[in-house]
């Protein structure tokens, strides 16, 4: 007998979903709980250290702050590419070309550059400008590459993570290399710096950029026309072109806009963290903001907040390790059980459990009669 019963309707509600995804994520941190077992460390004093330090501590929740923003900005385009039908994966790439594009605009602006001097309300928006054409115009080969000849996207994106690589190891290798051994660009003049929010801590301005592109990923794609015609043309491309919609056009959209988005990713760690552009600075971050997109239903809010919960337990990590003495690589064992916890859930939003029953014995069944 088979333990899974189909339902008549999926239950697609807000409501089931959120709360599969809290017991998904409550069960993955029951489990990871057992591994600290062996280290002999109390599970809830470690998951206490993990989220104090992450949320509660003023300095920690600053970090966390500062890693979620890039999350939230490449989950955000990966919303847009997959919800359209684009199956992109060549994020890592866009962030790291929106990040040399806003190098150059800030190291221009630096003494006896071409735009010396300008002020800084100008450079922002001037550098951000920039990213969102770098990294728009980067994924919108993909897109091209894809509406004109059928190319898998998937494919190429994932080479052109690679190209943008060498790319960004070339520049700092040789045109943009700072005097010194390291291969690095030379620092941003201070003033170029995305602002500080908060006194005591290294939470920049990254965070409102990323929240106000979640905001408007957000109107566009659930209260436009627009969006309507990008995620018909993700559910069903024959159906949207039957419709009327111009689906190639869409995905090249979107293509453009997630490439922009991730851009900006690149652009908030070059001038929020780094403050200049060096080989090996985005440490996956593209991926993971995948990740955080699937996490979050491909929903622009569910990015936001998982992006944060992602980011406090990177930061929480250290303080976990530190006071309950386990390994860090726990976490991202936790990380990775939370993911596949919320990906099975899916499967009882079609198919509900059904406990076998327990059979009356044939005895009582005839004293009862």
């Amino acid at each position: 007998m088979s333990l899974l019963e189909r339902r008549i309707k999926p239950a697609d509600s807000p409501r089931a979903i959120a709360i599969a995804t809290i017991l998904s994520v409550l069960a993955a941190l029951i489990i990871g709980g057992l591994l600290f077992l062996p280290y002999g460390a109390n599970p809830f004093s470690a998951y206490a250290a993990l989220f104090n330090e992450a949320f509660l501590s003023w300095r920690g929740f600053g970090f966390t702050l500062v890693k979620a923003a890039p999350l939230i900005l490449v989950g955000l385009g990966t919303v847009v590419a997959w919800r359209t039908g684009f199956g992109y994966l060549g994020f890592e790439g866009c962030l790291l070309i929106g990040a040399a594009a806003s190098t150059i605009v800030a190291l221009s602006a630096a003494e006896g550059g071409a735009l010396a001097g300008i002020p800084s309300f100008v450079f922002l928006p001037l550098a951000t400008l920039a990213a969102l054409l770098a990294g728009g115009l980067w994924a919108g080969i993909i897109g091209l590459f894809k509406g004109r000849f059928g190319g898998n996207e998937v494919i190429t994106s994932l080479m052109m993570n690679y190209v943008a690589i060498l790319l960004v190891q070339y520049l700092v290798s040789g045109p943009l290399r700072a005097s010194g051994g390291l291969p690095q660009t030379p620092r941003f003049e201070r003033e170029y710096w995305l602002p500080l929010l908060l006194d005591g801590s290294r939470a920049h301005a990254g965070i409102l950029i990323s929240l106000l592109a979640a905001a408007i990923v957000w109107v566009v794609l659930m209260r436009s026309r627009l969006g309507f015609e990008m995620i018909v043309t993700g559910l069903n491309p024959k159906a949207a072109k039957f419709g009327g919609i111009e689906v190639g056009r869409r995905q090249m959209m979107a293509a453009c806009l997630a490439g922009g988005l991730a851009a900006l990713a690149g652009m908030v760690e070059v001038l929020g963290v780094h403050h200049r552009l060096m080989d090996g600075m985005s440490e996956g971050t593209g991926f993971i903001g995948i990740v955080a997109a699937l996490l979050g239903k491909l929903h622009p809010l569910g990015v936001v907040i998982v992006s944060l919960l992602y980011a406090g337990m990177t930061v929480g990590a250290d303080a976990m390790q530190r006071q309950a003495g386990l390994p860090g690589s726990i976490v991202f064992m936790i990380q990775s059980m939370i993911l596949l916890f919320i990906l099975t859930s899916d499967l009882f939003r079609y198919y509900r459990l059904r406990l076998p029953r327990r059979r009356t014995p044939l005895k009582e069944t005839r004293h009862g009669a």
